[in-house]
């Protein structure tokens, strides 16, 4: 639900856009779905708060500026006039949160899953650090661990969960956006390597697990479509081209997984609409004269991007954009024309600019749009602003011993960056029974609260620091031991070293892993006996076992 007052309209896509689904039930509507919207843009992971800041802000202003409409908190996160979304994100330390965690399917930063704007929401820190990759669920209300009034943590409700021992719950009025966001996710990447996760599986149907997906219905029946979500859908199709059927069809989930499962789907029966016809005279709406686009800090030979938004009505003809000015060559845009009926279409279009400095400084530009039926004093300017700084040359910080460490938390440490830093990229990996978990948060100084820790498991944490998009070399690995048994300490792996990499000396090792320092799987067995050998290429690794055996780092050479 939306907590802003406006009327509820339609969402808005294209004619045809759907046709695959037309005729559809179950398995092969969800299929056809999956067909329709697969195919969009991948976006850049850091720049995501620059995309955000068309789908993710409230439409009203707070004291005068623009808010980020987070979905985690009660907290007020505002975007100063001028900055961009990158700037204020980073200002307001918050963070790009995967829905869907990226550590169910093996943190592979190379799928579109991983920038999927439909997956991926901005976030308040704590939260996002308290929900971890928990599935989604409803709290016991006596067995929280953490609730700042918008998002809860802690133990399931009985019947829940999947046999996970902790579960996130959004609030009621987000908990229908939650549902459709895992029902896309779960309809586009049904064939991702889903391993610790105990809402899905890896397969074309139903991929949700039972449990899953009736829950998922009844958050979304109890929360059905919002005005937020409609016009997010839109402006989300102008950042990476697609949309979620979802939010278009409010009722496609009982079609696929609930109550409807056994009736066919047809489009005429649903909630929705096209691009209305053109009248009246053109004018352009977005973007507005004298408009600024800020890309702030950006390293020479680097290369900054945002969206612009083309909107207008009654285009007779293409758009023209150009870019003028002194610094006109370190900026660039996708297209130098933008037709007509993208122009006029609800929500309009997005035109990428492109901040490419070659050189040190402030660099000033403007986009000047003119054509399309315009009269010459509609003429548009954007300026365009960027300050172009030497790529940095970080160097390693060094992990330090946690401390405050709790049978469910510790403080993750580290020395503070010699040079100036944006962030700090802190990698977590867990050992635990069911397998080793890898996740990255990001931390404005040098330390960070880590929750949802297990005491009877052995995790791991290592940190980069990161500047313009670029980032250090990993720290040292810290690792921080089981604690779970009093008086009882993990027993040591019984490997040894060799000039190549390592043997087994213990008379049987099951689930032996060699990790490297960034939590990726490069050997595995799930049985190895006494006098194996693993050979390794060189470098640093970190050997686990199943049975509480403490982890053992080793340094090949060669």
């Amino acid at each position: 639900m939306c907590m802003c007052c406006f009327a509820l309209s339609d969402a808005t896509y294209k004619p045809g856009y759907y046709d695959k689904m037309e005729g559809k039930r179950r398995e092969a509507l969800k299929q056809a779905a999956k067909e329709c919207v697969k195919q969009h843009t991948m976006l850049n992971y850091t720049n995501l708060p620059n995309n955000w800041i068309y789908t993710d802000v409230y439409p009203d202003l707070y004291n005068g500026q623009k808010r980020w409409w987070e979905m985690y908190s009660n907290e007020i996160y505002l975007i100063r006039n001028g900055q961009s979304g990158l700037q204020s994100f980073r200002d307001c330390h918050m963070q790009r949160e995967h829905s869907v965690p990226k550590s169910w399917w093996g943190s592979d930063d190379s799928s579109p899953a991983w920038t999927d704007i439909y997956n991926l929401y901005p976030s308040d820190g704590p939260a996002n650090q308290a929900k971890l990759n928990y599935p989604l669920g409803p709290v016991d209300p006596n067995n929280a661990k953490f609730n700042n009034g918008a998002t809860k943590v802690g133990v399931p409700a009985p019947g829940f969960a999947g046999g996970s021992g902790m579960v996130f719950e959004p609030a009621d009025e987000y908990k229908g956006d939650f549902a459709r966001a895992y029902f896309y996710v779960f309809t586009v990447y049904d064939n991702l390597n889903w391993t610790a996760n105990s809402m899905g599986n890896r397969n074309e149907w139903p991929t949700l697990k039972p449990w899953a997906y009736e829950m998922l219905l009844q958050w979304s029946r109890q929360d059905p479509v919002s005005q937020k979500e409609i016009q997010r859908n839109d402006a989300a199709e102008r950042q990476q081209g697609n949309r979620n059927p979802f939010v278009d069809f409010p009722e496609l989930a009982e079609y696929i997984w609930g109550t409807k499962s056994t009736e066919i789907f047809y489009i005429k029966d649903q909630n929705g609409g096209t691009t209305p016809p053109i009248t009246g005279d053109p004018e352009l709406t977005a973007p507005i004269n004298g408009e600024a686009l800020d890309f702030g800090e950006t390293a020479v030979n680097g290369v900054n991007q945002t969206a612009l938004i083309v909107n207008g009505t009654n285009m007779t003809s293409a758009l023209t954009m150009r870019v003028t000015g002194t610094d006109r060559s370190m900026f660039s845009l996708s297209s130098n024309s933008v037709p007509a009926a993208s122009v006029n279409a609800q929500g309009g279009t997005k035109v990428d600019v492109f901040y490419r400095p070659t050189a040190t400084g402030t660099h000033t530009a403007n986009i000047t749009i003119y054509d399309g039926g315009l009269k010459a004093e509609q003429q548009v300017n954007v300026v365009l602003k960027g300050q172009a700084l030497p790529k940095p040359n970080l160097t390693a910080v060094t992990a330090t011993a946690p401390t405050s460490l709790t049978d469910s938390s510790y403080v993750a440490n580290w020395t503070a960056a010699a040079e100036v830093v944006d962030y700090y990229i802190v990698t977590r990996t867990q050992y635990l029974p069911s397998g080793t978990v890898t996740t990255t948060e990001e931390a404005p100084s040098n330390s960070l609260q880590i929750t949802g820790r297990r005491s009877d498991c052995d995790e791991t944490y290592s940190v980069q620091s990161s500047r313009l998009g670029f980032t250090s070399p990993a720290s040292n690995t810290m690792l921080v031991k089981a604690s779970g048994v009093e008086g009882i300490e993990a027993e040591p792996l019984m490997i040894g070293w060799t000039n190549r990499g390592f043997m087994v000396l213990a008379d049987r090792l099951l689930n032996l892993r060699a990790l490297t320092p960034d939590g990726r799987t490069v050997y595995f067995a799930t049985e190895a006996q006494r006098g194996t050998e693993v050979e390794l290429p060189a470098g640093i690794y970190i050997i686990t076992a199943q049975g509480g055996f403490s982890p053992v780092k080793i340094v090949v050479a060669q």
